[in-house]
């Protein structure tokens, strides 16, 4: 069954379904280029865990709730009533299993692409986890090597960029060892199908196509989330007027939701 949505589904950028969606993603994302990429190539899916707050800065809140003495009705103190408390969400720190792809030339390890799929804690600054990505990413500009950054989360802040990027919920950034700060950017609309992007080589090897569409619906199919997602619900996430219009037509228009 596929998504009911064109390109992204803002349902699946849940945190707590953000680790499974991240790492299934780059698998087939690895996977596609391997089947791609001349021999002289070679791709590593690296994998590590990270440890911190998710989503946008500025939306948790500490938990709240009142309390009451102790009940010393058995030791001959008076019945108290319990007051009832306020119910509201703590910060709870969250462990993400975050994969990162690197190609490198095979006869002598040169490191040529890495491509970055960001996940929410990566997106918060504060996280340790976002000053490391910054460190890396920085690293990484600084280096000869192509850098392919995939952003489709609506949260949190985005990469650091000299421009302001077009108001749009998802994005790919790519910039080329040989054209930096020059970066190609791809703004995605809700609407928007997932495009192809280029995947930089060595000259004189051309561009490697990357179709994340394809990726995308492979996990969406493979991994069974027409059958996990409660589009019943709204998405997580800030979403509004226009936008949250258009999904509810595309949840209705197929017979999902009424």
């Amino acid at each position: 069954m596929p998504s009911p949505f064109p390109g992204m589904d803002p349902y699946m950028e849940a945190p707590e379904l953000w680790s499974g969606v991240h790492t299934q993603l780059m698998t087939y994302i690895n996977a596609q280029l391997v089947s791609k990429l001349p021999a002289r190539y070679m791709t590593l899916l690296e994998t590590r865990i990270e440890i911190g707050l998710p989503g946008a800065p500025g939306v948790y809140r500490p938990d709240i709730a009142v309390t009451a003495p102790a009940d010393l009705e058995g030791i001959g103190a008076p019945a108290v009533a319990i007051a009832a408390p306020l119910e509201l969400k703590t910060v709870v720190e969250m462990e993400m299993t975050v994969s990162s792809i690197s190609i490198y030339r095979a006869a002598d390890r040169k490191l040529v692409t890495v491509i970055e799929l960001l996940s929410p804690i990566n997106k918060r600054p504060g996280n340790d986890a976002h000053a490391a990505y910054i460190q890396k990413r920085n690293d990484l500009l600084n280096s000869t090597a192509h850098l392919l950054e995939i952003d489709l989360l609506r949260q949190g802040v985005r990469v650091p960029m000299e421009n302001p990027l077009p108001n749009a919920p998802y994005f790919v950034i790519l910039s080329r060892a040989g054209r930096r700060p020059r970066c190609e950017v791809w703004p995605i609309a809700l609407a928007d199908p997932l495009p192809v992007v280029p995947v930089p080589l060595l000259a004189p090897d051309p561009d490697a196509p990357l179709d994340l569409g394809a990726a995308f619906d492979t996990l969406y199919d493979a991994a069974g989330y027409g059958r996990l997602l409660d589009y019943t619900l709204s998405p997580p996430g800030p979403l509004a007027g226009h936008d949250l219009e258009w999904v509810g037509e595309q949840l209705r228009a197929q017979g999902i939701r009424r």
